[in-house]
């Protein structure tokens, strides 16, 4: 039996108003997006640092840790406290022997630099799971399915509309009626946030990832592909472009991943057995 997780709900203001002058010399009331310094305990020791919006800084944390492989399983999470006036969260797990079982200390000691925003490193290596990784095959996504999502996106109240600043990432249905609805939606000051804070709900909530879209509106590098991957979700759209080593692992992987996804333009790059355009597009 799977114990419940104690679990503090210590979000922060998303964004704060300040008084800015115009190019005419007014003064101007103008909203601009949080900034929180977060730093990362697992069972008293120090990981990370994380600059964060501070909307869902409890999930934030589950997905970080699940993202770099740290934890395999949220059943292993005792607890998650979010304490501001530290600027801290402390995850503790079920156990006192996780880090040697886990064999986290030796992930710790091996580091890669990434080009994310809000995070600089990616613990152990992260490529050794990629075979590992099997996305359904039988999954579909329809043109009309891409278009909902793009547009739902669009108009949905966002933090950016706001203030500016900030990337979003969605998670988005893909099955019956609700197909193109969104299921979670996150901003953060980095786009790595957003998606570990979607990573972190899902499995609080106990989503899997096969029947889902994920949408981001960062660019979609080799560390953004990876962690859809191991969400295990197997469609991923950005509104943004692409590097060419997230292109290689999109295509190892088998995601299918479309980009440039603005008004009525995509371009899809990889997975093309998964989507599903209309007969005149496909030839036109």
């Amino acid at each position: 039996m799977t114990l419940p997780i104690q679990l503090t709900r210590a979000a922060r203001p998303a964004t704060y108003e300040v008084e800015a002058v115009d190019e005419k010399g007014a003064v101007v009331p103008t909203s601009i997006a949080g900034e929180h310094p977060l730093t990362l305990y697992l069972d008293r020791r120090e990981l990370v640092t994380l600059m964060t919006l501070g909307g869902a800084p409890e999930a934030l944390a589950l997905g970080y840790l699940r993202n770099q492989r740290i934890v395999d399983d949220v059943a292993r999470i005792a607890a998650v406290q979010v304490d501001w006036e530290t600027g801290s969260v402390a995850v503790t797990t079920h156990g006192r022997d996780f880090w040697d079982q886990a064999g986290i200390e030796e992930r710790l000691s091996r580091r890669t630099v990434t080009t994310g925003c809000g995070q600089g490193t990616v613990f152990g290596d992260l490529m050794e799971a990629l075979d590992a990784v099997r996305l359904p095959e039988d999954v579909r996504i329809t043109q009309e399915v891409l278009y909902t999502v793009m547009e739902r996106v669009r108009k949905h109240e966002s933090i950016y509309k706001q203030a500016g600043a900030v990337h979003g990432c969605a998670l988005c249905s893909n099955t019956g009626e609700t197909r193109g609805e969104i299921v979670y939606f996150v901003e953060d000051v980095g786009r790595h946030n957003a998606v570990d804070a979607i990573a972190g709900r899902m499995w609080l909530d106990g989503v899997g990832g096969a029947d889902k879209i994920f949408y981001t509106t960062g660019r979609l590098t080799s560390e953004m592909v990876i962690k859809c991957a191991q969400m295990g979700i197997p469609v991923l759209l950005s509104r943004s472009g692409l590097t060419q080593m997230g292109y290689e692992i999109a295509r190892r992987v088998g995601i299918t991943m479309i980009g440039r996804c603005q008004g009525r333009h995509y371009l899809l790059f990889t997975g093309e057995r998964r989507f599903v355009a209309p007969a005149a597009t496909l030839f036109a």
